[in-house]
């Protein structure tokens, strides 16, 4: 007889034991892979060895070893522990269920450096309330989780492998697929969806071959367009990384025998990605020359950013008012033109600001849009622009990068700082979003045309370019769009092929 508060599922390695809370069953650090310590760092992971008794999934896991500061402050609350034993996932589901439930599978963000799948804004309970089951994923951060190095050539049969975090990926997905049914989900309805480098991942696993057929959707909040780093690249950052760190010509035992922790401490100029590699059995190609040729698995897509994406890259060091001075030096792809693409934006850093939130972000929508229309596949556009009322002096350019989040998990009373001053008016609006996201998890298929909602959200499909409005200057609104944006996008585009083909 099934205990109310204390939820045992059979997986295939063992029994686990989760908590009912309220009305949504938890099961928190399950193992989907075996600890990549030891031999195991920088390999494919490999299945968890077997447990007999029940196993405890109560509380979180570890997360891999990053700058705890930088996720508290960047990435969405504390992240606890840390670890190199970090691959875990958790799951929530109704606990009252009668049928298989689509699956959710969320990939944190934080630019492969920062995050974990047990932050506050990605508590599950209530999309799981919508009718879905909710799976988010801890994976190998840094140069943990991406890393080429000659020493650790030839070490795979199947050939060079330097994408660790989306092999990662990759298992959490298996064990959905052979494990999701005992928690009430529909293996055959699964959608991957991340934010900034998990929809990055979304992306690069789109293009995987050895991700093809685990998962069905694929919804990309926010991905950038930063291109993958090609392998003959990646090989002489590692070896330029372990010069640095006093190893001219380490074996692969001396690497792997450096401490965990030596890498997420490593501070510029050293910190050399970290990114997908494109070249090795996981990427073979890099992933924008997929779309470009419209090789993704087909599969209905949702994708979309924010209005003022540009916020981040203050982070990363790019000052927005001189890449206008770059280009007006250089003279290539036309200031001229690109001041006549933004009418009545003045001066470099808001002409900056914008430009750099369409070239990062804005264009890979666009990119995506065209490749689904190529696959014949449906494609939902949005634009998030909606900020609670308490920040619009604050937020004085619009959604941030990231903003987002709180609003599709409709967890606006657990997010830092919005949880103190959400009105009732921003939880309203938080749930509307959730809901077009659940929708689109429980009801898109290849043939679909349209997703109910407050606006009845057309996808774009060949030769109709639309895009969803959310939020309307900063304000709760919803607006369907033809051409968002066309002119700009088109020749973003052409500027972002022009250097993929120089890498």
């Amino acid at each position: 007889m099934r205990n109310p508060e204390q939820p045992i599922v059979m997986t295939t390695y063992g029994q686990v034991r989760g908590v009912t809370e309220q009305d949504i069953d938890v099961w928190r650090g399950i193992p989907y892979a075996a600890p990549p310590v030891g031999e195991r760092r920088w390999r494919a992971p490999q299945p968890p060895q077997p447990w007999r008794e029940t196993r405890d999934a109560t509380a979180f896991s570890a997360a891999s070893w990053q700058n705890a500061q930088f996720c508290r402050e960047l990435a969405g609350g504390d992240p606890g522990g840390f670890s190199e034993d970090c691959l875990y996932l958790n799951v929530w589901s109704p606990a009252a269920r009668d049928k298989p439930l689509p699956v959710m599978v969320w990939l944190h963000g934080g630019g492969f450096t920062l995050g974990a799948g047990s932050l506050p804004p990605y508590d599950g309970r209530a999309l799981a309330r919508r009718g879905v089951i909710l799976v988010t994923v801890n994976y190998r951060l840094g140069h943990l989780g991406f890393f080429a190095h000659p020493a650790l050539e030839g070490e795979e049969e199947a050939g060079p492998v330097h994408n660790f975090a989306l092999l990662d990926h990759i298992a959490a997905l298996r064990w959905v697929q052979d494990n999701i049914a005992a928690f009430g989900g529909d293996r055959d309805n699964v959608t991957l969806f991340g934010e900034s480098a998990g929809a990055r991942s979304v992306l690069s696993l789109m293009a995987s071959p050895l991700a093809k057929g685990l998962f069905h959707k694929a919804i990309i909040q926010s991905g950038y367009t930063l291109p993958d780093i090609p392998r003959r690249k990646a090989l002489a950052n590692g070896a330029a990384l372990t010069r640095h760190l006093g190893l001219e010509n380490p074996t692969a035992a001396q690497l792997r025998a450096l401490p965990a922790e030596t890498f997420w401490q490593l501070t510029a100029p050293h910190v050399i990605g970290p990114a997908p590699v494109a070249g090795d059995i996981v990427l073979p190609e890099p992933m924008l020359e997929t779309f470009f040729a419209a090789r993704q698995h087909p599969m209905p897509v949702m994708v979309g950013s924010n209005s003022d994406e540009a916020s981040v890259l203050a982070y990363f060091g790019v000052n927005l008012e001189e890449q206008i001075r770059k280009l007006r030096r250089e003279r290539r792809f036309g200031l001229g033109l690109i001041r006549l693409l933004y009418p009545g934006v003045r001066g470099d850093r808001e002409l900056g600001r914008q430009v750099c939130r369409d070239m990062a972000f804005t264009t890979l929508g666009f990119v995506v849009m065209q490749a689904q229309s190529r696959r014949g596949v449906p494609c939902w556009r949005y634009w998030f622009d909606y900020v609670a009322e308490a920040e619009r002096e604050t937020y004085a350019h619009g959604a941030w990068h990231g903003n987002e989040v709180p609003y599709v998990f409709d967890n606006l009373t657990l997010a830092e700082p919005v949880k103190t001053y959400a009105t009732q008016a921003d939880r309203d609006f938080a749930g509307q979003v959730a809901d077009y996201w659940v929708r689109f998890a429980t009801e898109a298929t290849a043939q679909s045309q349209a997703l109910d909602g407050p606006v009845r959200w057309l996808a774009c499909v060949r030769g109709r370019d639309r895009l969803l409005r959310i939020g309307i200057n900063k304000k709760a609104g919803w607006r369907l769009e033809n051409r968002f944006m066309r002119a700009r996008l088109a020749l973003f585009k052409r500027v972002m092929r022009y250097h993929v083909t120089l890498d």
